[in-house]
């Protein structure tokens, strides 16, 4: 018989957490904002928060990546708890089914197969999940495409969309075709351009756009990395520029496209001199 002087054991960090959060969703004396969030309502939040947990390791910040990965962590701890509410699965189930799936998914780590090489296992990966999706659904006919989410990013996806192409054979040998399908669809804008189809010209802009994260596929590029990080130099390079203005108290309306062309290519090159080799 236990002691009932002794103290309650301490709680886990993650007992504590799930704590805090079924607190803020009682409904009698809980937060008002938490308790009226649903599934939907907090998925915004999540892909902001993975936004940021990237925007952390782009800067180094471990500091920043820590209190980011603890808020991408609440958001797992939210949809766990509305959904133990609905007595559909609790943070346990979460836990326990990511557990299970890593070890289903490294056969060549937690059972007896051979993979030599981390080009060997991605296929291997590749091929567990395919068949993880056909008992999912019980569709031995479902297409190649199949289950690529439309909610992704429009990158993100056209970057799975042509993964999955490729793993059935619909894919160029290397990057070399790509560089000749994207003259072709450079000239194809420059057809509608002439022919002023609105509507046209989106179409083929997409295409471009498409053939520009196959050459990032090709290349071992990832593509949403890529523009995140010519994004930031953009951004830097802009800034730089203002601020070269603003020494005689102008603003980049206040300069020709020739000035700031050549004030661009002053900080850019400012900017490559400073950064490490």
């Amino acid at each position: 018989m236990s002691n009932p002087s002794s103290p309650a054991p301490a709680l886990s960090p993650i007992e504590r957490l799930l704590g805090i959060m079924a607190r803020l969703r009682d409904p009698d004396g809980g937060c008002p904002w938490d308790v009226e969030q649903t599934f939907a309502t907090i998925a915004p939040h999540t892909i902001e928060e993975a936004y940021e947990v990237a925007d952390a390791i782009d800067h180094g910040d471990m500091a920043h990546l820590q209190d980011e990965l603890g808020d991408l962590l609440f958001q797992v701890v939210f949809y766990a708890q509305m959904a133990s509410e609905q007595d559909d699965f609790d943070f346990n189930d979460v836990v326990t089914g990511i557990a299970d799936k890593m070890i289903r998914r490294h056969p060549h780590v937690f059972a007896d197969v051979d993979i030599k090489s981390a080009n060997q296992q991605t296929e291997h990966w590749e091929t567990i999940k395919a068949r993880e999706r056909k008992e999912k659904t019980q569709d031995q006919d479902g297409g190649a495409l199949d289950h690529v989410s439309r909610a992704l990013p429009a990158l993100l996806r056209a970057y799975k969309l042509q993964k999955r192409a490729a793993r059935v054979g619909f894919d160029w040998p290397d990057a070399e075709p790509v560089f000749a399908k994207f003259e072709e669809e450079l000239d194809e804008i420059h057809q509608e351009i002439k022919t002023g189809d609105q509507a046209a010209l989106q179409n083929e802009v997409g295409d471009l756009l498409f053939t520009c994260v196959n050459l990032a596929r090709k290349l071992g590029v990832d593509p949403e990395t890529s523009l995140r990080h010519a994004n930031g130099r953009f951004e830097e390079r802009f800034q730089g520029i203002e601020a070269e203005l603003a020494k005689s108290g102008r603003t980049p309306q206040d300069a020709d496209l020739d000035e700031l062309e050549d004030l661009w290519q002053r900080v850019k090159d400012a900017i490559n001199s400073a950064s490490p080799t």
